[in-house]
C-alpha cells in the first residue's frame, strides 16, 4: 500500500528467480511473434503464484543492431496479474507507442525485449531520490508522466536534469514537481533483458 508519508521505496522481499525471469522473457517473445505474424494473442495462463500477483510493468523494444528505441509502453501501478501485464504491454510497445510506426513481423529478428517490473510507486522527497535506483512518476491535476531509473543513467543526468525531464515528459512546466497540486512518486525496477547472443544460437 502507498503511504502518505514520503520515504524509502521498499519491495517487501518480492523476488524472481532466473527460471521465472527467462519464462517471462520467452512469454513476451512468443506473444510478440504470434501477434505480428498471426494477428492474435494466445490465452494467458499460468499456475505460478508469483506470475499471478498484480504488478506495474513497462516493456521496451530495442533494435539490437543499432541500439535505437523502437517502442515502450507500460502501466506504473498494479492493474492486472504480472503475466498478463507483460504480454499486453509487449504488444502495446509494438503497436501503440505514438512516437513510432507500428512494428512489423520483418523486424522480429532485430528486436530485443526489455521488461521492467515496478515496485509500488511511493511518495518521495527530492532529497531522498537516488539516481540510478529510483524511477520517478509525477501526477498533476491533468497530466502525468514517468521515467524509468535507467533513463537518468543512460543520459548521464543529475537530479535536477532528471526532474526537469520528468516534468517535460508529463507536459508540465519546469519545476512543476514543487507545485502542491502535483505529486511526486518513486519506484524501483527489476529489469529483465533478452540475451541477443543466446537468441542468435537458439
Amino acid at each position: 500500500m502507498e503511504s502518505d508519508e514520503p520515504g524509502t521505496v521498499v519491495d517487501m522481499g518480492w523476488e524472481l528467480g532466473p527460471a521465472h525471469r527467462q519464462s517471462l522473457l520467452s512469454l513476451a517473445r512468443c506473444a510478440l511473434t504470434d501477434f505480428l505474424i498471426d494477428g492474435f494473442i494466445q490465452p494467458i495462463e499460468s499456475q505460478e503464484p508469483i506470475f499471478l500477483q498484480p504488478r506495474g510493468v513497462f516493456v521496451t523494444l530495442w533494435r539490437h543492431d543499432n541500439g535505437d528505441l523502437r517502442g515502450c509502453r507500460g502501466e506504473p501501478r498494479p492493474q492486472r496479474p504480472l503475466i498478463e501485464a507483460v504480454v499486453l504491454m509487449t504488444i502495446a510497445a509494438a503497436i501503440d507507442d505514438p512516437r513510432f510506426l507500428p512494428v512489423v513481423a520483418e523486424e522480429l529478428p532485430l528486436l530485443k525485449i526489455e521488461i521492467n517490473i515496478l515496485t509500488q510507486p511511493q511518495p518521495i522527497l527530492r532529497q531522498q531520490i537516488e539516481i540510478g535506483r529510483h524511477g520517478l512518476l509525477i501526477e498533476g491535476p491533468q497530466d502525468g508522466g514517468l521515467l524509468l531509473p535507467e533513463v537518468a543513467l543512460r543520459h548521464h543526468m543529475n537530479l535536477d536534469e532528471f526532474l526537469t525531464t520528468l516534468c517535460a515528459k508529463a507536459h508540465l512546466p519546469e519545476g512543476a514537481w514543487r507545485n502542491p497540486d502535483c505529486r511526486l512518486y518513486a519506484f524501483e525496477t527489476l529489469v529483465l533483458l533478452e540475451d541477443v547472443q543466446s537468441m542468435a544460437t537458439d
